[in-house]
């Protein structure tokens, strides 16, 4: 009967060890200091050449994109002997429905905080969601699949920092998975929302309320399914919306402003 009691929390184990974040306790492969730094600096060169990169035209416009989203994850495969990233999981329809129940939770969320934000203060535009609203149909598509590349680097550069501070605050300064995790999505908001303030001329107080407020959303969807695919699809569900939404109001006969 022992052995049988052994053997099952062996199985619930490895059951808990399959569905935990990766990386900060050792699983599936150990990452040490040295490699987190690697990590870390592939992130800032990967943001730093998505804002310096003078590359404004198609197709030229899609190389930054596709090193923000690839380069850290080059970076994490070269630390771990090119494994696979585990920030991946498979992907099903459920997982993607996950994904989309989280984008309405971003949407409804983010508004809710931009809402009360407007009673005390003018929030600044994103210009580039703005211009869609003057854009035709092919400049729109091809936003949309410069964004699709872009928006899951988003996911990649704010969970990899996520997982650097857990692994620093459990590894190195011997706090409890609980406290370090709080403390890691606390970071890596902040990076998130400071990652847009060229975005939206430097509103400090925007950022962190309404970006912030999204960031919590899609980081939630992470940590709960452990998948990046999922806060992906919530990400760019998100992000697309309002993206539509700004064309469509350029395009119709009559503009959203003299509806309401």
């Amino acid at each position: 009967m022992n052995t049988a009691f052994r053997a099952d929390q062996r199985r619930r184990a490895r059951r808990s060890a399959a569905h935990d974040l990766p990386y900060y306790d050792g699983k599936p492969v150990r990452i040490g200091g040295l490699g987190w730094l690697v990590v870390m600096a592939a992130v800032l060169v990967a943001f730093g050449q998505l804002e310096l990169l003078p590359l404004k035209t198609f197709p030229f416009d899609f190389i930054p994109a596709v090193l923000f989203t690839g380069l850290p994850l080059l970076a994490l495969m070269a630390v771990t002997g090119w494994r696979s990233p585990a920030l991946f999981r498979p992907v099903d329809l459920k997982d993607g429905l996950i994904g989309l129940g989280f984008a309405l939770l971003t949407i409804i969320c983010s508004v809710i905080v931009g809402l009360l934000l407007t009673t005390v203060m003018a929030m600044s535009a994103n210009s580039a969601v703005a211009a869609l609203a003057y854009d035709g149909v092919g400049d729109l598509l091809l936003f949309l699949a410069r964004t699709f590349i872009q928006l899951i680097g988003e996911e990649v550069v704010t969970i990899l920092p996520l997982l650097a501070v857990l692994w620093l605050c459990v590894a190195k300064f011997g706090l409890s998975r609980r406290w370090g995790l709080v403390i890691a999505v606390i970071a890596s908001t902040l990076w998130f929302a400071a990652m847009h303030l060229p975005t939206y001329d430097w509103n400090l107080l925007q950022c962190l309320t309404t970006i912030g407020t999204a960031r919590l959303v899609l980081t939630l969807a992470y940590v709960v399914t452990r998948n990046l695919w999922v806060s992906s699809i919530a990400h760019i569900a998100n992000d697309w919306s309002l993206f539509l939404v700004s064309f469509v109001g350029g395009h119709l006969p009559i503009g959203i402003d003299d509806l309401l």
